[in-house]
């Protein structure tokens, strides 16, 4: 396979004068920078709508009239759930695509910079509805709640810069397939195609919703709207964008995570069939969402709980080849003992730290998602707060800790500076902090979850029922684990801004690893996309064309809009 021991030339374009081998043209750099930067933004302006939103749900806030529980809930879910998470994982992706593939096609900077001009305008469209008190509708926007109409098109200007950047990275990807006929295409690059491919599938479900129904309902230019049509397709989206997280931050795993510990990839094929079978059986997982919805028959139902367990199993391939690129690495370097490789992994190295928690609290992230997904027992935790911290289990604790991560090699990467032993260990004690805060208030939401407390209200006294003064308890220690974690967001921005403007100049490598072995290259036909997009295409037909249909052609009267404004 290819790797940066045998980089690519780059298709096109101007090469700066820097050493490419280490860095990648200016034009990259400002694209990646360019969408870091709002991530970043999003990051620090959602989490302190969470830390208030988390205070008046545990009694210790009362908001000004001129803004609302609910819209804060939305802020808190657009700026991390959709912002946050795009434009970080299309500036980090784009760094790395550059890096394997020796540059970006001068159509994928315009592209680029296309998508992130829709999606700021997008965000910012919408943030100010948000904050106006006229779009309090959640980040899942379920109809027949009904925001202003302009806060749906900030929604789907962002789906649009989205796929504006999917064109793009399409042609970089084609365009060295193109150049280097008979090589497999870098590992890394691989993994960000996938990314890109699932882009695509979840903003076509997300499309059609906004701007095929949502919107015209929403401008009064049809009277009604199917609920049940709007819940399918957006969890065909928002189950989608859950796996384009999981998938952004194993590529980190599977790549970089082996040259930090001075290593090698483990598998490049176990790494390449993991990502397929992510890509092919993701999509339908959606339905895990609406096991209580009604209107889908048990057999639908159970269809669907057995393409969510799909994933399972590159959930477990990725687990034991993370273990295996360790314990190889050890042994690499002289270690005999059965747990000795485990002691002299690099533990004082931010970058590898904050992977190493993030993985682990991938384990109980993962046995949550098997219940969630699981027709029974999703019965007990459906409409509970245990799904809010199932959540920030899986997104806030797993994917940001490795997005962390990532930034403390990506940041310097691209400003041309260095990460300094001071800054190394704020980091490393950001990791512990943000840890900390997640476990404490991720367990008590899953705790309360279990003795009935519902998500999605601001009110939780219930009129003084001794029911819910059990809450109370839990509810304290949700806002303690709030204030740590927005105590741990100053800290990470304080970081990036170190390291993006005052840290010493120097070079900082993007880690590649290598395989262990030029045999284990995997076949040519692992780059032929064409058979992974035409069996994600029929493993979604088989999942959403019935139960479509039914709704459909079911003469479904529709729903007037509850207007939320």
């Amino acid at each position: 396979m290819a790797h940066v021991s045998e980089l690519p030339t780059r298709p096109t374009g101007k090469v700066v004068d820097r050493d490419t081998t280490t860095r990648i043209p200016i034009e990259d750099v400002r694209l990646s920078a360019a969408n870091l930067s709002i991530a970043f933004l999003a990051l620090l302006f959602g989490g302190l709508a969470g830390l208030l939103q988390g205070f008046v749900r545990s009694g210790y806030l009362e908001l000004p009239s001129w803004i609302s529980y609910y819209a804060l809930l939305t802020a808190h879910g657009v700026l991390l759930v959709l912002v946050l998470s795009s434009f970080f994982s299309i500036g980090y992706l784009y760094a790395g695509t550059s890096k394997v593939l020796g540059g970006l096609h001068p159509k994928t900077i315009g592209f680029g910079w296309a998508g992130f001009a829709l999606m700021s305008v997008g965000t910012v469209t919408a943030a100010f509805f948000i904050l106006a008190g006229k779009a309090n509708v959640l980040y899942t926007f379920y109809t027949p709640m009904q925001a202003h109409p302009w806060f749906y098109v900030g929604l789907s200007l962002i789906v649009v810069g989205i796929l504006l950047n999917c064109v793009g990275m399409f042609i970089t990807y084609q365009s060295w397939r193109k150049n280097n006929p008979g090589k497999l295409t870098p590992l890394f690059a691989f993994f960000s195609n996938a990314v890109f491919v699932l882009w695509v599938f979840a903003s076509l479900f997300i499309a059609v919703f906004v701007v095929g129904l949502v919107i015209p309902w929403a401008f009064g230019w049809v009277p009604t709207i199917d609920p049940m049509i709007g819940r399918t397709l957006f969890w065909a989206f928002g189950h989608t964008l859950v796996n384009i997280w999981m998938l952004t931050s194993i590529s980190a795993w599977y790549v970089s995570m082996p040259k930090i510990i001075g290593g090698k990839v483990f598998s490049d094929s176990l790494a390449r069939v993991a990502v397929v079978i992510l890509v092919v059986a993701n999509v339908p997982g959606g339905f895990h969402h609406q096991i209580l919805d009604p209107g889908l028959s048990v057999g639908l139902k159970f269809l669907h709980v057995i393409q969510t367990f799909m994933i399972i199993f590159p959930s477990l391939m990725t687990a034991f080849a993370m273990l295996a690129t360790m314990e190889w690495a050890g042994r690499a370097k002289g270690v005999t003992s059965l747990l000795g490789w485990w002691k002299i992994l690099p533990w004082k190295d931010a970058r590898f730290f904050a992977l190493i928690v993030a993985m682990f609290a991938f384990i109980p992230a993962g046995l949550g998602g098997i219940i969630n997904a699981s027709n029974q027992i999703n019965q007990v935790v459906h409409n509970s707060i245990w799904v809010t911290g199932h959540l920030h289990l899986t997104v806030g604790t797993t994917v940001m800790l490795t997005f962390f991560g990532v930034s403390y090699w990506l940041v310097p990467f691209l400003s041309g500076r260095k990460m300094t032993k001071v800054l190394n260990r704020l980091a490393i004690a950001q990791t512990i902090i943000w840890a900390s805060g997640m476990l404490i208030m991720s367990g008590a939401m899953h705790i309360n979850g279990l003795l009935g407390s519902p998500r999605r209200t601001a009110d939780t006294t219930y009129g003084g029922h001794n029911a819910a003064a059990d809450w109370a308890f839990y509810e304290m220690f949700m806002a303690l684990g709030g204030i740590i974690l927005f105590g741990a967001i100053v800290l990470i921005v304080y970081i990036w801004t170190q390291l993006a403007f005052f840290a010493p100049k120097g070079e900082t490598d993007f880690p590649i690893g290598e395989d262990f072995s030029e045999k284990d290259a995997s076949p040519l036909f692992m780059d032929r996309w064409s058979i992974w997009v035409t069996l994600g295409v029929i493993s979604i037909a088989i999942a959403y064309v019935i139960p479509l249909f039914d709704f459909i052609s079911g003469h479904n009267p529709g729903s007037l809009p509850f207007l939320m404004f």
